[in-house]
């Protein structure tokens, strides 16, 4: 009779973190191996992995670093796991949750089940109408900072789980693997992209900062979405108390506070008087500043209030530039609608909560794309620009809800000055 392995892991759970990990799709890791061809051999790969996670034989590959482009122009390091290993760290990822989730502070937004960046918007914009002024906490380069000691003494105070202590450590210590090939150890930080990284930098920043301002600052309110946090405080005094006590407390665990990016804020409106350098911060790809707003008595003025930023509708506009749909003249216009209206949706549901108004002008960059569209698509309209946008607007009047944002723009009859 055969041995029992020593660590209790069900084929089961293995094969639902498998669904899930193909569910998020993804890249190929080191080994070059996508979830198409993983899934090729899936009774021998999932087999595989689950006798050696569940022997405790499993090692994980070094991870695929690759750098993408941030919004402010720098990159952002990203580190792509192979597929087996992916499906590894959402087996102990299954696990670890469920124990740390119940113990997570009100106020951490950042990838918990049911909890949600808008949330944390909602609530930061109800808070900014009671408290005057605002501290814009930027941690710089969180991820790889994540010190290895604290964080492995975090996890074993939260989750009594010999196997999971085992994978997360050497997960931690697992090499990078750079663009051109060369391995990097890593001694701090877990890397982006990985499926356990942020459900450990949750578990980190509860620790170093939830806990804390629960302990040493109670009166102070703060929404944390992963490491983007705002605390609301009563005068700019306290604010800047709260910053220099921050710095020393993030220092002593091995984070650093970012000297420009970390900011105090007045929260400027009509009733707060004061003229102050730093009127507005962006937090989770909205722009809190003083803006005009029809209030509940009908009257109009100057409110606290957050809408999509700049860089965020740059990013939009930007998009629908590198679709170049005045060239996809072989597609039709429920084809362009198939393909983009995903990207769409996507940008309508999360910027369209506050001041959705601020929206418009980037989305009618997208129907002047598609009148430029129609010209092409189109002889008797190559050289007739209006008759191009009177045809479009009449499919918007026919179709509103072929495209996303066409109920948005034109919904209720009003059609903006057509397109």
């Amino acid at each position: 009779m055969p041995c029992a392995k020593p660590f209790d892991i069900s084929k089961r759970e293995v094969w639902e973190a498998f669904k899930r990990v193909k569910a998020n799709h993804g890249a190929a890791g080191v080994d070059g191996q996508s979830i198409t061809e993983f899934e090729a051999r899936l009774g021998d790969n999932l087999y595989k992995l689950w006798n050696r996670l569940s022997s405790g034989s499993y090692l994980p590959p070094p991870v695929r670093r690759v750098n993408i482009p941030k919004a402010d122009g720098g990159l952002r390091p990203l580190g792509i796991p192979t597929v087996a290993d992916r499906v590894a760290q959402e087996v102990v990822r299954c696990r670890l949750e469920p124990l740390l989730e119940p113990k997570f502070h009100r106020d951490s937004y950042g990838y918990r089940p049911g909890r949600s960046a808008i949330d944390a918007i909602r609530v930061a914009r109800q808070r900014c109408w009671r408290a005057n002024w605002v501290l814009d906490l930027d941690i710089k380069s969180f991820f790889d900072s994540i010190d290895h000691e604290l964080l492995l003494s975090a996890v074993r105070k939260h989750a009594d789980c010999r196997w999971v202590m085992l994978y997360i450590e050497r997960w931690l210590k697992a090499p990078v693997q750079l663009e051109d090939g060369t391995l990097q150890p890593r001694t701090a930080g877990t890397p982006q992209g990985g499926v356990i990284s942020p459900l450990l930098a949750n578990l980190f920043l509860h620790c170093v900062f939830d806990r804390w301002m629960d302990r040493e600052h109670p009166g102070i309110a703060f929404e944390r979405y992963a490491d983007d946090i705002i605390c609301h405080c009563r005068s700019e005094c306290e604010a800047v108390v709260l910053r220099s006590r921050l710095e020393e407390r993030f220092s002593s665990c091995r984070l650093t506070l970012h000297p420009a990016k970390t900011q105090v804020v007045f929260c400027k409106d009509t009733n707060r008087a004061g003229d102050y350098p730093r009127v507005s911060f962006d937090f989770l790809g909205y722009t809190f500043k003083p803006r005009l707003a029809k209030w509940p008595n009908g009257k109009f003025g100057v409110s606290f209030l957050p809408a999509a930023s700049a860089v965020a509708l740059k990013e939009i506009r930007r998009s629908i530039r590198l679709w170049g749909l005045q060239r996809r003249t072989d597609k039709e216009l429920d084809d362009l609608a198939r393909i983009y209206g995903p990207y769409v949706r996507g940008w309508v549901n999360y910027y369209s909560h506050f001041y959705k108004s601020a929206l418009y002008p980037s989305l009618k960059v997208l129907d002047r794309h598609l009148v430029r569209w129609v010209q092409r698509k189109f002889k008797r309209f190559r050289q007739r620009p209006v008759a191009a946008r009177a045809w479009l607007t009449g499919v918007i009047r026919r179709k509103l809800v072929l495209f996303p944002h066409w109920q948005l723009l034109h919904g209720n009859g009003r059609m903006l000055g057509a397109v």
